[in-house]
């Protein structure tokens, strides 16, 4: 299962947003992307990124909001055989793996960051997703990198 969410950030005074997929098993950002508006097309950015094959994913999970139930993520769902899950109104547990990915992006990448333009934020973000997936362990994951867990469930066939 996948998991998508969207946070803000400040950019020269304005804000901005960050768009996240993660696998729920391993923890690993899969796809990302920043822009200025809070939309589908953000998502959609964010989908194409995925370092994943869509056609692998059986159930994609995202908040109830509006951003998330839109023809142009219908499509991208339908296209690749994706089941919708939605987060039932005020069930933050739904998304627990979520709100620990953005607590760390908060506290790990954000805060203290000054991103003077978009191209700025982009960067940051490529280079923080890199480092989170293949350097940052994990204490749900026995304390093992994302990349690391990935390799450890291979190997177990």
């Amino acid at each position: 299962m996948i998991k998508l969410r969207l946070t803000y950030v400040k950019v020269n005074s304005q804000w901005h947003y960050i768009c996240l997929i993660a696998d729920v098993v391993t923890r690993d950002i899969i796809g990302s992307a920043a822009g200025r508006n809070k939309d589908a097309k953000l998502v959609r950015k964010s989908m194409y990124r995925a370092d994943v094959d869509l056609r692998k994913i059986n159930i994609f999970h995202t908040d109830c909001c509006g951003e998330f139930k839109n023809e142009i993520l219908d499509d991208i769902i339908h296209t690749f055989g994706m089941r919708r899950s939605l987060s039932a109104k005020g069930s933050p547990v739904d998304n627990a793996v979520m709100e620990s990915l953005y607590n760390c992006v908060k506290a790990e990448f954000v805060y203290d960051e000054i991103f003077r333009i978009l191209q700025d934020l982009e960067l940051e973000l490529f280079q923080f997703v890199h480092w989170y997936n293949n350097l940052r362990p994990h204490g749900g994951l026995d304390w093992l990198t994302p990349s690391e867990y990935k390799t450890a469930l291979k190997e177990r066939g």
